[in-house]
């Protein structure tokens, strides 16, 4: 690929598109893409949904340019914890997922379109199931409620749990949630409200959630998380946006890194996606990922290589997010390698 000449002048050396599909479909999508870029710190990954416009996912470049360009904080922890993640899936399955890596916690997702509440409740009755009565249980709706849908599903989902640990982003709107935290007895989790808000610390000053969830590429980076954190002043949740093992380790960087860590995270992606770039996936261990930072796999970058079209795509990405990162208008480029020894 070739790199803006901003990007250049601010340590990328390298840069190569990839593509990986998924083992099963998630977020309405069943391939996974998206661009690593190599500065004096090592490699990152910039990989925004294609749902995103150029000026969000501004953020998610500013997030890989800081990764590969400056130092990630010191970790206060040598692994961090993390949970299962459980897509829309049949409760057999759910209930094997739940079990894979030794999570003690799972994160279930619920309220999509192809998935009625009787399903969501079945779904969660397997995985709590698969955990026995210690394992803890979070339900995430990415926001596609209503407040009285909401209001009249949580608690069957809450029973089905025995207990939910958090619902996260029952509904979009951060006077809902701050209803539903009045009416129910059920934590309540931001995720869209923190990481597409102009202000993500609004749905936090509105008492409106009672965890904040963030996940370094869309809010601009590993210390940006850390930043919003400690002004938060309410726990934390680093999670994942289904990247390779590259992404994953900036969120893992920021997980070590906080001076509280309270709730697994939901960095354990890796296994969503049918092979990797490094490797040595992140994939976890009795619950836990390790504090690391691989390095990714000349064959495996040849073999996930994005196609002649996917990366005149990419191409156009970097380039836009580029001159809105920089002030730019139309950078130039300058041809480097795929992946230069």
């Amino acid at each position: 690929m070739r790199i803006p000449d901003p990007l250049r002048e601010l340590g990328i050396d390298a840069a190569v598109a990839w593509s990986i599909p998924l083992t099963t479909r998630f977020r309405r999508i069943t391939r996974r893409d998206g661009v690593l870029l190599r500065g004096p710190q090592g490699w990152a990954e910039f990989s925004p949904f294609w749902d995103y416009d150029a000026p969000e996912s501004a953020a998610w470049l500013r997030a890989a340019v800081a990764d590969a360009t400056t130092p990630r904080p010191a970790p206060l922890r040598e692994q961090v914890e993390v949970n299962a993640t459980i897509p829309v899936l049949a409760p057999a399955l759910a209930h094997r997922i739940a079990r894979v890596g030794g999570a003690r916690t799972a994160k279930v997702k619920v309220a999509d379109p192809t998935s009625t509440l009787a399903e969501d409740v079945a779904r969660i009755e397997g995985v709590r199931d698969a955990l026995g009565p210690g394992g803890r249980i979070r339900i995430d709706a990415n926001a596609a409620w209503d407040l009285e849908q909401a209001l009249h599903a949580l608690p069957q989902l809450d029973a089905a749990a025995d207990g939910l640990e958090y619902a996260e982003q029952p509904c979009a709107a951060i006077e809902d949630l701050a209803a539903l935290r009045r009416a129910l007895d059920i934590p309540i989790a931001a995720d869209e409200s923190v990481r597409r808000a102009e202000d993500p610390l609004r749905v936090a000053r509105a008492e409106a959630a009672d965890v904040l969830v963030m996940k370094v590429q869309p809010l601009g980076g590993v210390q940006r998380c850390l930043d919003l954190a400690a002004e938060a002043g309410l726990p934390v949740v680093i999670s994942s946006a289904v990247e390779t093992s590259i992404g994953l380790s900036a969120g893992i960087a920021a997980a070590a890194a906080l001076p509280q860590l309270p709730y697994a995270c939901g960095l354990a992606t890796a296994t969503l996606l049918t092979d990797d770039l490094v490797a040595d996936p992140l994939h976890a261990v009795d619950g836990a990922l390790p504090v690391r930072r691989p390095a990714p796999d000349s064959d495996l970058l040849t073999r996930h290589a994005a196609s002649a079209e996917l990366t005149r795509a990419w191409q156009d990405r970097l380039a836009a997010c580029t001159a809105i990162l920089t002030g730019t208008h139309e950078p130039s480029s300058t041809e480097v390698a795929d992946f230069p020894s």
